[in-house]
């Protein structure tokens, strides 16, 4: 079962698992309603590394990035649902918009992100070139969505 960790301490806590002779993967998101997209995702992350650490948005970060409707389920229990799947190490809030400074702060051996990106057009590029860190492209499972499932709850419609 996975652990939360503060932020304060986290960066300690890889420095710890990096001298230890532990890789560590970091990704991040929202994770509202949970859904097979996102443990598909989770468990591929956590095939790149000893450690997976989820970058989880804060409420207030998800609320200014998916709007003052979301998130559905509150960063606590987010947090814990994502501890309970074996292929999450450890969870960590933020409350920024993006995980930059928390990527720059960690420094993990891995990232990955949805295959939407690319090095062009990832946000955290510099900080991954800057840090030596390895980026992964995963790959989604069509038409699984937290905005698709909300809308097909909102029709009534069959998930």
């Amino acid at each position: 079962m996975g652990q939360i960790l503060r932020r304060e301490n986290v960066a300690e806590f890889v420095r710890k698992l990096h001298q230890s002779g532990k890789t560590v993967v970091a990704t991040n998101g929202c994770f509202d309603i949970l859904h097979v997209g996102h443990v598909r995702y989770l468990q591929k992350t956590k095939s790149f590394a000893d450690y997976s650490i989820v970058l989880l948005n804060s409420d207030k970060s998800v609320r200014s990035i998916k709007g003052p409707s979301r998130p559905i389920y509150n960063e606590h229990d987010r947090a814990e649902i994502l501890c309970a799947l074996t292929c999450v190490d450890y969870v960590v809030l933020f409350d920024e918009d993006s995980p930059r400074n928390l990527l720059d702060e960690i420094k993990p051996d891995v990232y990955t992100k949805g295959a939407d990106y690319n090095m062009e057009t990832l946000p955290e590029a510099d900080i991954m070139k800057k840090n030596n860190t390895r980026v992964e492209f995963i790959t989604f499972v069509e038409g699984k969505s937290t905005t698709s499932t909300i809308e097909k709850i909102s029709n009534k419609e069959n998930l």
